[in-house]
C-alpha cells in the first residue's frame, strides 16, 4: 500500500497541476528499505568520495531525516566513519568509507551500480500516473485554436480533434501525403505540451529490487516555472531539511510529446538493461505516459504493423502494459498516453477490424478543395513576406491539378519557397508572379510525379 502524501500545486496554465508528491517524513514513508538506502549510500560515497551529510541528502533527493537512520546503521557496522563536522549538526558531518565499507560498496556495485536520485516505489509511480492521466483534460475550441493557428482546417475537422484529445484514447490520422497529417499530430502534441498542464515523473522507480529509470532530459521538458526547480542548491537543501515540500525524487515536467518514425522497432518497446550497471531504462513509449506518443509514417517502421499492433492490442484496451525484467518476471505498469498513428497508407491494408475498433478516433485528411488550397497558399505567402498572386494559383490548376496531379497542401509551401530561392539567387526582391510560378513548378513538379 502506498504511503506517499500529496499536495495540490497551482499550475501555470488553464489545467491544474496534479497533486504533487510530498517529501517523505520517515524511512517508512519513503517506501524504501533500510538495506536499500544503505546500499545507495555506500555506492554514492564509493563513487563520489567523502561527502557531507547535506550533500548526500541532496544527491539522493531524500530528506536528511530519512537517511539519518541508514547513516547511523552504517556507522555502527563500521562501514562508514565521520571525518569531522561543525556545530551545524549531523548534516555537516563528513562521511567516508572504511576499508570494510569499501569492500561492501564494491559488492553493492556488482549487484547494481545505479547512483543518483533515490527511486520511488512502483506503487507510488502507478498512483501518480492515474492522478495525471490524459483522459479528461480541459480542452475547448478557444484553447485549441492557438496551437492549430498555423493550419488551415475546415471547422468540421477542427471540431473532431477536441473530443479525441479529451478522450485520451488513440487517434488514427490517415490520408494522402503532403496534406498536414504530421502537422496536425504535432499540433495536438503542442497543445498537450503547453496548454495540457504539467505532470510529475520520477527520476526512477523500483520494483522487486529492480531500478528502472524514467526521467529522460532528451525527451522530458522540465517545467521551469515551477518554484521547486529554481536553480538554487541552498534552496533545495532547505526543502530537504523542512517538512511539507515536494518530494525531490520527482520532476515536474510538461506533458511529454514523443515522436518516433521509421526507426521504431519492437526492442524499443521493452526495458533496456545495462549489463554493466545492472539497472534498466524505461522504453520509449513508457516515457510518454501522461502525454502523447506519435508514430509518424505508420506502416514504414522497421517492425511490421502486424507485430506492432499485436504488441499493443491489449494495452490499448486495458490501459496498462507489462514490462519484463531479466529474470523473466513481468511488471504491470500504466499505459496512460494519447497514441497517435499517422499514415499515408491505406488503413485497411495496415490493420484489421479488431484493431481499428480499439482506435476510438479516425481522422481522414484528404486533398484540399480549391478554396482551402487558396487559403493555405495565401497563408504561406504571408509567412514568406510575399505578395499573393491569384494568377499563380490559376496556372497550377490549369497546368497540373486539372490534368491528373492531386493538389497537396504541402505544394503551397514547397513551391513558394522555391520561388523565394529563385528571387534570392537573382538578387531580386522576394515576390510572386505567374512566370516565377511557371519556373518554380517546372523545377519542383517533375513530369514523372
Amino acid at each position: 500500500m502506498s504511503l506517499s502524501r500529496h499536495a495540490v500545486v497551482a499550475d501555470w496554465d488553464g489545467n491544474p497541476a496534479p497533486e504533487a508528491p510530498l517529501m517523505p517524513e520517515s524511512l517508512k514513508e519513503s517506501g524504501l528499505t533500510l538495506g536499500f538506502i544503505c546500499d545507495m549510500l555506500l555506492r554514492t560515497i564509493y563513487t563520489r568520495g567523502v561527502m557531507l551529510g547535506r550533500d548526500l541528502s541532496q544527491y539522493l533527493c531524500l530528506p536528511f531525516k530519512v537517511i539519518r537512520e541508514p547513516l547511523k546503521f552504517l556507522k555502527d557496522e563500521k562501514l562508514i566513519q565521520v571525518d569531522g563536522g561543525d556545530l551545524v549538526g549531523e548534516v555537516s558531518y563528513r562521511f567516508s568509507l572504511t576499508d570494510l565499507g569499501r569492500e561492501r560498496a564494491k559488492a553493492a556495485m556488482e549487484q547494481c551500480a545505479y547512483v543518483g536520485p533515490a527511486p520511488v516505489p512502483l506503487e507510488d509511480y502507478v498512483e501518480q500516473c492515474y492522478r495525471q492521466t490524459v483522459t479528461g483534460l480541459q480542452c475547448y475550441p478557444e484553447a485549441l485554436k492557438a496551437p492549430f493557428g498555423h493550419l488551415v482546417l475546415k471547422e468540421e475537422m477542427f471540431n473532431n480533434i477536441g473530443p479525441a484529445i479529451i478522450s485520451g484514447r488513440s487517434v488514427f490520422i490517415y490520408g494522402p501525403p503532403g496534406n498536414g497529417k504530421t502537422a496536425m499530430a504535432r499540433a495536438i502534441g503542442d497543445f498537450m505540451n503547453t496548454a495540457g498542464g504539467s505532470i510529475y515523473i520520477p527520476y526512477a522507480f523500483v520494483a522487486d529490487n529492480n531500478i528502472i529509470t524514467v526521467f529522460d532530459p532528451s525527451l522530458h521538458v522540465i517545467d521551469d516555472t515551477a518554484t521547486e526547480y529554481a536553480d538554487d542548491s541552498d534552496a533545495t537543501v532547505r526543502k530537504l531539511l523542512s517538512s511539507g515540500a515536494v518530494d525531490q525524487r520527482w520532476v515536474r515536467v510538461r506533458r511529454p510529446v514523443i515522436v518516433t518514425g521509421g526507426e521504431l522497432n519492437l526492442p524499443m518497446l521493452d526495458l533496456r538493461y545495462n549489463v554493466e550497471s545492472k539497472f534498466y531504462q524505461a522504453p520509449i513509449h513508457f516515457k510518454a505516459n501522461g502525454g502523447v506518443f506519435l508514430i509518424d509514417d505508420f506502416g514504414r517502421q522497421l517492425v511490421s504493423p502486424k507485430d506492432l499492433l499485436n504488441r499493443w492490442i491489449l494495452p490499448l484496451e486495458d490501459r496498462h502494459d507489462f514490462l519484463t525484467v531479466a529474470s523473466g518476471k513481468k511488471i504491470q505498469v500504466p499505459f496512460e498516453q494519447l497514441i497517435i498513428f499517422s499514415t499515408n497508407l491505406d488503413p485497411k491494408a495496415l490493420v484489421d477490424d479488431a484493431f481499428l475498433r480499439r482506435i476510438r478516433h479516425k481522422v481522414g485528411i484528404n486533398a484540399p478543395q480549391r478554396d482551402v488550397y487558396e487559403r493555405i497558399f495565401a497563408a504561406n505567402c504571408k509567412r514568406l513576406g510575399m505578395n499573393y498572386d491569384v494568377s499563380a494559383v490559376d496556372y497550377l490548376y490549369e497546368r497540373y491539378y486539372t490534368k491528373g496531379r492531386t493538389p497537396r497542401a504541402s505544394d503551397c509551401r514547397d513551391l513558394l519557397e522555391t520561388v523565394q530561392s529563385i528571387c534570392r539567387y537573382r538578387r531580386q526582391p522576394v515576390h510572386l508572379t505567374r512566370d516565377l510560378m511557371v519556373e518554380a513548378s517546372a523545377s519542383f513538379i517533375a513530369e514523372f510525379t
